[in-house]
């Protein structure tokens, strides 16, 4: 057997013990994610020792680099969640919306809401607001449903600080502020196409009623909360900052004012302003006392540790597939084969998204295999790849999919009615986000 041969055996080995472990045996991804990056050393034929190096170094580094943002996210989605700053976004856009234009309302809450939440928080933060809105408009859950979905599913596949976007930028060097404001101009489109235009088609297979779920008690407004507009310059700071970096290698800025955009256009940073600035325009502007603010931001961590870890363990598989060569095997044979870069990885990560259920792991799986491709490539398609790879991490969710169940339950849907409309919305995410990701690829 050849060095290549016994590497890609390695790499396709340690991605089936990850696929089995994660779906058959049921095992959480940091173990398999872990077992895998073993099995990859000892079937490459790396001293054990040396891949037990390999698997930590990727780890300490995914960790101080994406741990931190992780964590930073979600103290600033909990502060918007308890302040009623979300209720306020939400009930403002409905307020100053028509029937007919209702499918659209609820996108742009979804978008706005995912911005800086993870998915499953703005599911069920949002599912009250649909319910009472599909029963108030006489709408159909899926056609208010599923616009909103579209907007949540959009925003954590493609824009960072998401966990799955937020790794692959690490791993693959990218630039942060560029990926961000490409991955908000794929994501828009992608929105529309996903959100409201196929709610139309899925509306039409799948007619579901509003549960009676959400009593007034339980869906009560706070009647101190920010205002919008306060709530919504808030929400797009940690943006807005992020991307300041780029707007200085645009504008070619020197100085202390290349100095100062590029210290606050750090990640970090830019998170922990946006942290500090919504202590006081969520939490004091949200009618929250100081005690109350402090314990939204020390429950905002305990269930963000599993997602930190995967992502962690992720980055300790990829670069075991670095330091084994796994990774420059698999660039050479995507040279030689005259494929798209972005159209490959978008396939590696469809195919561990199937087979795990998981975005975020097929994310920085994928992002792990790529990073040799993305050596020696233009700043912006570096982003692109990204991109890509977050347009094949949200493919078609389907039974190994947590999120699969939670649409499911909440719409009171059979799982055929299920695959009908959330998983068919996700595949139409996923392949027109990689459509515009192609196109952006031809003027950038």
């Amino acid at each position: 057997m050849s060095e290549s041969t016994q590497l890609l055996l390695a790499a396709l080995v340690g991605i089936a013990v990850i696929v089995a472990l994660i779906t058959v045996a049921k095992l959480h991804p940091f173990l398999s994610l872990t077992l895998g990056s073993l099995t990859v050393g000892a079937v490459a034929g790396q001293p054990m020792a040396d891949t037990v190096e390999s698997f930590s170094a990727g780890v300490g580094s995914t960790v101080a680099g994406v741990g931190m943002l992780i964590a930073l996210g979600a103290m600033f989605g909990k502060l918007l969640a308890d302040s009623g700053g979300a209720d306020q976004i939400v009930d403002t856009i409905i307020g100053k919306s028509s029937d007919r234009m209702l499918p659209w309302a609820m996108a742009a809450i979804g978008a706005i809401i995912g911005l800086p939440m993870f998915f499953e928080i703005g599911l069920v933060l949002l599912m009250p607001v649909i319910f009472l809105v599909a029963r108030r408009s006489g709408k159909s859950l899926v056609a208010l449903g599923i616009p909103a979905l579209a907007g949540l599913s959009a925003m954590h596949g493609f824009v960072p600080p998401h966990p799955g976007p937020l790794a692959a930028v690490g791993q693959l060097e990218a630039d942060l502020g560029l990926t961000l404001g490409l991955g908000v101009l794929v994501a828009i489109p992608t929105i529309i196409v996903a959100g409201p235009l196929f709610a139309r088609f899925a509306t039409a297979w799948v007619d579901v009623p509003a549960p009676d779920l959400f009593t007034a008690d339980e869906t009560e407004r706070s009647a101190e909360r920010p205002s919008f507009p306060l709530t919504l310059a808030t929400v797009l700071l940690p943006v807005v900052l992020m991307l300041a970096k780029t707007v200085a290698d645009i504008l070619e800025a020197e100085g202390a004012l290349r100095s100062t955009l590029d210290f606050i256009g750090t990640p970090l940073i830019a998170l922990l302003i946006s942290v500090l600035v919504a202590l006081f325009t969520f939490g004091s502007a949200g009618g929250m006392s100081w005690e109350k603010i402090t314990d939204s931001i020390g429950a905002s961590l305990g269930p963000i540790a599993g997602i930190v870890f995967i992502v962690a363990a992720g980055g300790g598989f990829k670069q075991t597939l670095v330091d084994t060569g796994i990774a420059d095997v698999v660039a050479e044979w995507v040279e030689d084969s005259n494929l798209s870069v972005l159209v490959v990885a978008w396939l590696v990560a469809v195919l561990i998204r199937l087979a795990t259920g998981s975005a975020t792991v097929a994310t920085v799986t994928a992002a792990g295999i790529m990073v040799p491709l993305a050596e020696g490539l233009p700043s912006a398609e570096v982003s692109l790849l990204v991109l890509a790879i977050g347009a094949g991490s949200v493919f078609f969710s389907h039974v190994n999919d947590a999120g699969f169940w939670l649409v499911k339950e909440y719409f009171g849907m059979t799982v055929g009615q299920t695959i009908k409309t959330w998983s068919l919305m996700e595949t139409v995410l996923s392949v027109s986000g990689l459509a515009f990701v192609l196109l952006l690829g031809l003027v950038v």
